[in-house]
């Protein structure tokens, strides 16, 4: 049998049942792929899920919300931390600039030192010649007092810091004195304890303090001794802090701090003291005219006068005149029953003369409105209204017997802001 084939009509036949079905399967998959194009633009599957989360009006407002706090917080975050930097970089630069004013005076001494001692030198032109005023730091020997040295290591502030004696008779005082420092935010300060009660009092309140080794001859003056015999002490005690070589602003505890004093200090000169007097002549020195009829023609003579300086409040650098000073009032307060205040002023000032050489020190005066003494502010400050708004680096209640109700008044005054505080009390004492 023939093999089959299909005929013109069949084949015709047969394409047009295919034909339509094609035709029909490509118009449902347009017609499909459109209206997925309509309603699902941005795809069928897990990117249009997420892409419609993102494009929510709800979730897209809470998402932006938890951003802007989290943006504020650190905003907030960032700027306590540029104050914190601010200030940080302000006292640095605050200590930079004394350093460099420091470094400046040094430097300007060892120039004048170099020029006037290491070589012989011309004069120069008329109203340019300066001598030197500041005499050479010591080589420090800390073989003198290796616990010392080790203490003032810590405590001070390029070489320099406060000291005051003290013995349990004055804790009232001291107390009041080294609340004021610490106020006042001064760290390089030291107590020399002269008693085991003072060390123990200075060591609760967390006041730097050195004990000295046993010496009978401190320890009794030191734990029995009245002020003045105190005051005594204190000049065999500081031979040891210069020949360590430090520069040390001495300190009775009859002291109010205000401000800081060593930016106020010049550290020109051997000593730097505080003055007992009370105005520009009394305090800087004055032309005095004595008068003496019998003479005639020569009745009037002229005298210098200064008031002393006070042994209760000095600036001393390490140096040979400063130590030198230092030796002398100590020997002759050893042999002599003298005031200390008397003999440092004696031994400062007298000139050389027939038997007997005077020291060669050099000194200054510090200004009696920022280190004031205690006349100085009851008997003029307080009365006058520009005068009474200065404050002053220190007050010392020198002139007055009542010294602890005073010193608390002067903190009430000036700390405190109480403008009566220092009404009640006389110019003087009572007795």
């Amino acid at each position: 049998m023939p093999p089959r084939r299909d005929g013109p009509l069949m084949r015709t036949g047969g394409n047009l049942v295919r034909g339509p079905r094609i035709a029909a399967a490509i118009a449902i998959g347009v017609t499909i792929g459109c209206v997925a194009a309509f309603f699902f633009p941005n795809g069928l599957f897990s990117h249009s899920g997420v892409q419609r989360t993102e494009n929510s009006p709800v979730s897209g407002a809470a998402c932006e919300s938890s951003e802007d706090s989290e943006r504020i917080n650190m905003l907030k975050s960032e700027q306590v931390s540029l104050t914190e930097k601010n200030l940080k970089l302000k006292k640095q630069i605050r200590e930079l600039q004394v350093k460099l004013q420091f470094a400046e005076q040094e430097m300007d001494h060892a120039q004048k030192q170099f020029l006037l001692v290491g070589q012989s030198i011309k004069a120069g032109s008329f109203g340019t010649v300066k001598g030197l005023r500041t005499n050479p730091r010591v080589l420090p020997d800390e073989t003198v007092n290796p616990r010392l040295a080790k203490i003032l290591e810590k405590v001070a502030i390029r070489k320099e810091l406060i000291v005051a004696l003290a013995n349990w008779n004055v804790r009232d005082m001291l107390e009041v004195w080294f609340t004021s420092i610490q106020n006042v935010g001064i760290p390089n300060y030291l107590v020399v304890a002269l008693d085991d009660e003072t060390a123990s009092l200075c060591e609760s309140k967390g006041v730097p303090f050195y004990r000295r080794d046993h010496d009978e001859g401190i320890d009794s003056v030191g734990k029995t001794g009245s002020n003045h015999a105190i005051s005594g002490l204190k000049f065999r005690i500081l031979r040891e802090f210069l020949q360590l070589g430090y520069s040390v602003l001495l300190s009775d505890v009859d002291i109010v701090y205000l401000q800081n004093p060593f930016d106020h200090l010049y550290r020109d000169s051997d000593v730097e003291s505080m003055s007992d007097g009370h105005n520009n002549m009394t305090a800087y020195g004055y032309n005095d005219v004595f008068d003496e009829p019998s003479m005639g023609w020569a009745r009037y003579a002229h005298t210098m006068r200064i008031w002393v300086f006070n042994s209760g409040f000095f600036f001393i650098r390490p140096t040979i005149p400063s130590i030198e000073l230092l030796d002398r009032v100590a020997d002759r307060l050893a042999r002599e029953k003298a005031w200390d205040q008397a003999v440092f002023n004696e031994e400062i000032f007298y000139p050389s003369h027939p038997g007997y050489d005077g020291l060669h020190a050099s000194k200054r005066a510090m200004d009696f409105y920022l280190f004031m003494n205690s006349k100085v502010l009851f008997k003029t400050v307080r009365k006058d209204p520009n005068l009474s708004k200065l404050k002053p680096v220190v007050v010392h209640l020198n002139y007055h017997p009542d010294k602890l109700p005073r010193m608390k008044a002067v903190v009430n005054f000036y700390v405190h802001g109480e403008a009566d505080a220092l009404k009640p009390f006389p110019e003087g004492s009572d007795w």
